[in-house]
């Protein structure tokens, strides 16, 4: 066998690995233990009971029999496949389809009678439209987000262009429909979402879609997404739709930024306005109805006074008509007492005139000397002298008649 030595081991000294020399009983001389067995004498067993089984050898009709036995033998195993938990089989026999495997080992009929697909059922595919993340967009400065601006420019409803970012999330749940309704179902799934969320964007202005609109855009478009799935047939969910950004375009960002500032301060002028109005209001109205009220009553209280004094006076004009000299006295008397209520008056007796005194009493002196303190008087001049300086008291009383002396 060309360098190798069976029965004195290999071109360096003792087996046929070449290791030390054995001894007489099979060890080495250190004392390890047996060598592997010799795969030349392994091959050697083999061919000849090869040769015992097959005198004639593969030509015979024997070998021939064996060979053809052994590739059906390894065509047959060649349909045992395996599902993983999160596949589904989907047995084809001449690429139709026949029947749905669950996870485990199956057999079908091999090549080319029956195949086997298996997506991946339980699995939540990830798609993005607008920006590439990951792998994809490990291009972008930094090994961030890639933008893609043919697909993130939208219009919306008050035709303003604004920049959005999305993703979409789905699963399969009929592996048939998914594999046989439509040709590209990533394909088919990003272009309607696409389509979907340019539909909704449409309807929706630029301010709602920045600020509390998001959700909303959101559902609708995962709503009509799925329902345009539904329609193709493609054995496809739609779990989420998210929106990563919405954003009007770069170049006018800043310039969009001050646009809404000066809105939010239009909004909270006109909340103040509206505060004022609604504080004023009230008060006003309050006014108006307490002044209407006042002006009722003193209508009411003015036509009452009218009506009293046309029944006063009619009641007059009747007494007048009855008794016209008693009715003519009483209405002196009580005009002059209304007249001289409030003057100041000046008594004069006309008995006095006679003595030669001047009849003069100066009554608002009087009044007020009687609110002082009494002066100190002196005695009393004798009756010529009194007569002869001048004023003195008339023995006539002073009174507030109502009306002249009877």
């Amino acid at each position: 066998m060309g360098i190798f030595n069976m029965s004195g081991g290999g071109p360096w000294g003792g087996g046929p690995w070449g290791g030390p020399p054995r001894g007489g009983n099979g060890q080495t001389p250190r004392g390890r233990g047996p060598q592997p067995p010799n795969i030349e004498d392994l091959l050697r067993r083999g061919q000849d009971q090869f040769r015992r089984l097959m005198p004639g050898g593969l030509g015979s009709g024997r070998g021939i029999i064996y060979i053809v036995i052994a590739v059906v033998v390894l065509w047959l195993a060649s349909g045992l496949y395996r599902v993983l938990p999160d596949e589904q089989g989907v047995v084809l026999r001449f690429g139709q389809y026949v029947y749905k495997t669950d996870p485990g080992l199956h057999l079908r009929w091999p090549s080319p009678i029956e195949s086997v697909l298996t997506p991946k059922v339980t699995r939540v595919n990830r798609l993005e439209v607008g920006f590439r993340s990951g792998a994809e967009g490990a291009v972008g400065r930094g090994g961030g987000a890639r933008q893609v601006p043919e697909e993130a420019l939208m219009l919306t409803g008050d035709e303003n262009i604004v920049d959005i970012n999305f993703t979409v999330f789905w699963v399969i749940n009929d592996a048939t429909r998914y594999l046989f309704n439509i040709r590209n179902p990533e394909g088919t799934v990003k272009a309607v979402a696409e389509s979907a969320v340019r539909e909704v964007v449409g309807r929706t202005p630029i301010a709602a879609a920045l600020a509390e609109g998001r959700g909303k855009i959101e559902n609708d478009t995962q709503k009509l997404l799925q329902e345009i799935l539904d329609s193709y047939g493609g054995g496809i969910t739609v779990t989420q739709v998210q929106l990563q950004k919405v954003d009007p375009p770069t170049p006018v960002i800043d310039a969009f930024r001050d646009v809404q500032r000066a809105r939010a301060d239009q909004e909270r002028k006109r909340n103040e306005a509206e505060a004022y109005r609604n504080s004023i209001l009230p008060v006003a109205r309050g006014d108006a109805v307490r002044l209407v009220q006042e002006a009722e009553a003193y209508k009411s209280q003015v036509v009452a006074e009218a009506q009293g004094e046309a029944e006063r006076f009619l009641s007059v004009y009747n007494s007048y008509l009855t008794a016209q000299d008693v009715t003519t006295t009483r209405l002196y008397i009580e005009t002059m007492q209304d007249i001289l209520r409030g003057a100041n008056k000046i008594v004069i007796d006309k008995s006095a005139q006679s003595s030669g005194v001047v009849p003069y009493l100066p009554l608002p002196e009087l009044s007020r000397a009687g609110t002082a303190p009494p002066p100190q008087v002196p005695a009393a001049p004798s009756q010529g002298q009194g007569q002869g300086q001048g004023q003195r008291l008339s023995p006539g009383q002073v009174t507030n008649q109502r009306g002249p002396k009877q």
